[in-house]
């Protein structure tokens, strides 16, 4: 006998990820862009190639070791992801360096947290935190797209960090890292968090609309 196929409904949900890119995308291209959100989750399809980069950077954070670890997984990755690791590791490197001494950062655990935009849920997962010898703490989200972060990508991941960030790193400031020109985006002190959030909650009501449509 075959398993009785689930008739429940998919609810709306999305990731920090997600959500970001579909906040940055206009038009027509919004409702494509969560119709294959909906598709993937319905499938339960998805691979993440930068697993084993993010392993690399967290241990040359952990290890105190700048850089090591990112140069040789370059070499024991995939062959098909060796492209990819080889335009991160540059980037990724000279934002390595720019903290400073090596022994002077450690590495800090982040949790997971669940955001909630109206009645969207949205996970906000950070990649890694960074401890700082003055005392600093910052939650970091990297970026890894060939295209640098939207000003309005930039802006909703680091407010619903921010927003959540006593229960993803207490005291932390957050940090979108544009890996492959290694530049670390912080939030504007222009931002103002009111507005942001108005902006936010209407592309979540957008977003739940458009996910029910493509049911």
């Amino acid at each position: 006998m075959t398993a009785p196929t689930s008739t429940a409904p998919l609810t709306p949900y999305a990731t920090l990820l997600g959500f970001t890119r579909y906040v940055d995308r206009t038009g027509p291209t919004k409702a494509t862009f969560v119709g294959g959100l909906r598709k993937q989750r319905a499938s339960r399809s998805g691979f993440n190639p930068h697993g084993q980069f993010v392993k690399a950077l967290k241990a040359d954070i952990a290890f105190h070791t700048g850089g090591t670890h990112l140069d040789q997984v370059v070499d024991v990755v995939k062959p098909r992801w060796r492209p990819l690791y080889q335009a991160l590791v540059p980037g990724a490197t000279a934002w390595l360096h720019s903290l400073g001494e090596p022994r002077d950062v450690d590495l800090a655990q982040t949790r997971d947290a669940l955001a909630m935009l109206g009645d969207l849920p949205v996970k906000i997962n950070p990649h890694f935190g960074v401890r700082h010898a003055d005392g600093r703490v910052q939650a970091v989200r990297l970026h890894f797209d060939e295209a640098p972060p939207s000003e309005e990508a930039v802006l909703a991941t680091l407010h619903l960090m921010a927003r959540h960030m006593d229960a993803v790193l207490p005291h932390a400031e957050p940090v979108l890292v544009d890996v492959r020109r290694g530049q670390a985006h912080h939030m504007p002190e222009s931002a103002r968090a009111d507005q942001i959030e108005q902006w936010l909650a209407g592309e979540a009501a957008a977003f739940q609309a458009i996910w029910s449509t493509a049911a």
